[in-house]
């Protein structure tokens, strides 16, 4: 739902890849990726061609399976930018992946003529966004040293995707340096390779249609009136059952290393005195109140960023003690 782009890029070039795998393998070699023929031969056809389509059904799989976790994007920053953002990750990384063979060879000897297929430098370099603005939250822990997070699972088909191919490292690397370039405020790239506004248009009336889902029937709200104030209430509760859970395991650590007691009234941030005009008859006293946080306005612009409004990042930064992460996976449920 709200990601028509993400649904066409997984659905188009696997079966694509699955069709050109089982029906037709002698149409593979217009879908190589050979660097050879493209610095002697002048095929410049292949850049697309080879850099959009997997010849290997194991990368289509993880491809897809990232692609699928990265939908977050789209449906956070709109199909446009998203879509920019690959345009300009899949360009950079053309340039980077000549550029990387040649300082390969330059440096070891190491001649390489053909590199894996498929649209893989957009997918790695979708890892920059998702490292710096997805919060991380603690799952469990794994013989008590090695954290398991809600975004473990998406790391290891990124390694996992890595260690396919012998020159995949090379797509991966110069997908990495597309996407902190593009995501760099100094070079400005992001202004210069984007999709025109009229061609987003074009695209939103024509393939939109095709590739858009209906609202899943288990996020609707249903009812009104107290219906949503329980279903409110409920999601209050689970975030503060979240949160719990993952500074719980942090300051037993603390504990460990430092001693002392655990201040469990730092497990449960004042969520629950959020202004609700439905409770102002339960509302704490005066002095039960906390004061308030001193919110830091680096933290409400990076929140400010993702697409919340300024008040709802203030409000959320206070909630969760002035925790950056705990406060975007609060906006992010509500």
């Amino acid at each position: 739902d709200k990601a028509p782009l993400s649904k066409s890029l997984l659905l188009v070039p696997s079966a694509i890849s699955i069709l050109l795998t089982l029906l037709f393998q002698h149409y593979q070699k217009f879908f190589a990726y050979n660097l050879k023929a493209v610095k002697e031969d002048f095929q410049i056809w292949r850049l697309v061609c080879g850099r959009t389509i997997c010849l290997d059904l194991k990368d289509t799989f993880c491809s897809s399976l990232l692609i699928y976790n990265f939908r977050i994007f789209e449906r956070r920053y709109g199909s446009r930018k998203f879509s920019s953002f690959l345009l300009g990750a899949w360009m950079l990384s053309a340039l980077f992946d000549l550029l990387l063979v040649e300082i390969t060879q330059y440096i070891f000897g190491i001649t390489i003529n053909n590199l894996p297929s498929g649209f893989l430098a957009p997918v790695f370099a979708l890892f920059v966004p998702f490292y710096s603005s997805i919060p991380r939250v603690q799952v469990t822990q794994v013989l008590g040293h090695f954290s398991i997070t809600n975004k473990s699972l998406v790391y290891i088909l990124g390694l996992q995707l890595l260690t396919s191919g012998s020159y995949i490292w090379i797509l991966a690397l110069s997908g990495l340096i597309s996407g902190i370039c593009y995501n760099s405020s100094i070079l400005k790239v992001h202004r210069i390779l984007c999709v025109p506004r009229w061609v987003a248009k074009i695209f939103s009336w024509t393939l939109e249609p095709v590739f858009s889902s209906a609202e899943p029937t288990n996020e609707v709200r249903v009812g009104m009136g107290a219906t949503v104030d329980i279903q409110r209430q409920q999601r209050m509760e689970l975030l503060d059952r979240q949160i719990m859970m993952s500074q719980v395991a942090q300051l037993r650590r603390q504990r460990q290393q430092q001693g002392g007691m655990i201040n469990w009234n730092r497990l449960f941030p004042p969520l629950r005195h959020r202004h609700n005009a439905n409770y102002q008859d339960h509302r704490p006293s005066e002095q039960g109140i906390p004061p308030p946080t001193e919110v830091s306005e680096e933290q409400v612009a990076r929140l400010m960023e993702m697409g919340f409004s300024r008040g709802d990042a203030l409000e959320a930064l206070r909630a969760s003690n002035n925790d950056l992460n705990v406060a975007t996976n609060f906006l992010l449920q509500h």
